[in-house]
């Protein structure tokens, strides 16, 4: 599945992921290959890649490695899914 997070100052990361994590407004929630269309309101917390990508060096900085997966984190945002196609709008 494709994930796109975009910031307010530039796209951070573009690419083929397994599965996404992220801090809804109701409680942490997953999404992988083929989830329901779904958008939804995220606060305060990490945004947790799994899979191998490969993050431009300018915006490495943002982002950590725990338990073997990718974390950003965030302060709020927004995420959209549908078509196996997931956008992070983050701030």
């Amino acid at each position: 599945m494709y994930l796109e997070i975009v910031s307010p100052e530039a796209t951070l990361f573009a690419g083929e992921v397994k599965s996404i994590t992220v801090p809804g407004i109701n409680g942490e929630f997953q999404m992988l290959k083929d989830h329901a269309p779904i958008v939804s309101l995220l606060q305060e917390g990490k945004v947790k890649i799994d899979g191998a990508i490969s993050i431009e060096e300018d915006y490495e900085s943002r982002f950590s490695k725990e338990d073997g997966k990718t974390i950003l984190a965030i302060n709020s945002g927004t995420i959209e899914m549908k078509d196996n196609k997931i956008i992070v709008l983050a701030d």
